[in-house]
């Protein structure tokens, strides 16, 4: 898609403040860039902010088992039941997971290869108008400190690399498949400015999709869900599993003061790496482009411009010359399956375009009127950043 109209929730980040939330009940916050960093000799930043309002109540060191059941961690010494040593996984990826810090804040990243290539969120190395800033500075697992320069960023994804002036790091292991839920999740990063902070829980949920928003006009789409303790100042750092690879980097949370507990979100690694694979060769991402700007069929909306159909898409503008305008969609028309998915909102087309690849052919179907159409499109490109 182009863009996409907002909807009545929105996800923002507020600088050096309270987390960001989503109106209309539901408080999604981003968590980086929004933790205040306490004085010491491993916080030397100038940048700094107010309380985080809503962040979950454990956001100092970890509290959780000292073994949870699962298959044994890299280096682990498991008993002969097959649980893991969370302090083995924390001693053995904790040196991968560095800080960022930046004019507006601070967030986490972890090591992705051993020549200083770091992978973050983006919003974590972006300013409050999501353009990146040319460097930043990266703390080290060892206390030592170095600048780094922002290789490139995805904002449908919000993932980022970056590149620290120093070599012979220790680079994280990532996942190459989805975790299984109710599998371990140990969470390692900066909350709220209290550097190497480990937290841990389970994977709650796969395939979560958040809506697009102002800030986020893709949505926040395929997001890991966890219940480990995740806190502004997080974002970016490492979530592993239970064999101390990297599944995901943390993204957002719902704050308690929506009614939630501990729900937290994580960025797949799969994504994570394919999407860094692309900066690093290309500067630039590929998404499948549709060409349409759609908004939600709500019943009011139906009603006032007297539709039969309650859900859906609703085409509000399509592209000139665009690969949706080339299929014969039109403004007007509601979109209710794509790809052979149903889709009753702006969310769940968003996830269904994420499946599929520029150039790809699809059949979409409308409503139009009293009746249906069904169309190819050959998907366009647009580059993600």
């Amino acid at each position: 898609m182009d863009t996409c109209r907002p909807s009545p929730i929105t996800f923002r980040r507020r600088p050096a403040a309270a987390a960001a939330a989503f109106a209309a009940g539901l408080l999604l916050s981003a968590t980086a860039c929004t933790a205040p960093q306490p004085a010491g000799p491993q916080d030397t930043s100038s940048a700094s902010a107010g309380t985080a309002t809503g962040a979950p109540a454990a956001t100092g060191t970890a509290s959780a088992p000292a073994t949870k059941p699962s298959g044994a961690a890299k280096g682990s010494t498991g008993s002969s039941s097959g649980t893991v040593s969370i302090p083995q996984i924390v001693k053995d990826v904790e040196p991968s997971v560095v800080t960022i810090r930046t004019d507006e804040g601070l967030g986490s990243g972890v090591v992705y290869r051993a020549d200083g290539t770091i992978l973050s969120d983006a919003h974590v190395v972006e300013d409050q108008q999501k353009q990146p800033f040319r460097t930043v500075q990266v703390q080290f697992a060892d206390g030592s400190q170095a600048d780094a320069t922002v290789v490139g960023v995805d904002n449908p994804t919000d993932v980022a690399v970056i590149k620290a002036k120093r070599t012979g790091l220790p680079a994280a292991t990532f996942a190459t498949a989805e975790p299984e839920v109710g599998s371990l999740t140990v969470v390692i990063g900066t909350p709220l400015g209290l550097t190497e902070t480990v937290t841990s829980g389970i994977v709650s949920g796969l395939h979560r999709n958040m809506p697009p928003s102002q800030e986020s006009p893709s949505g926040s789409l395929d997001l890991l869900q966890t219940d480990a303790a995740i806190s502004p100042g997080n974002s970016g750092g490492a979530v592993v599993g239970p064999d101390g690879k990297v599944i995901g980097l943390s993204e957002a949370y719902i704050p308690p003061s929506s009614g939630a507990v501990a729900i937290g979100f994580v960025t797949p690694s799969t994504t994570v790496t394919n999407v860094a694979e692309q900066l690093l060769k290309n500067g630039t991402v590929k998404h499948a482009l549709l060409g349409v700007v759609p908004t939600d069929l709500t019943p009011q909306i139906a009603q006032q411009f007297n539709l039969s159909a309650t859900e859906g898409a609703l085409v509000i503008d399509v592209s000139s010359g665009g690969p949706a305008a080339k299929a014969g969609i039109s403004a007007g028309d509601i979109i209710i399956s794509f790809g052979g998915t149903k889709v009753s909102s702006v969310t769940d087309l968003l996830a269904a375009l994420r499946q599929h690849d520029p150039g790809q052919r699809v059949d979409v179907t409308v409503r139009r009127g009293s009746g249906t159409k069904t169309v190819s499109v050959t998907l366009g490109n647009s580059a993600g950043g």
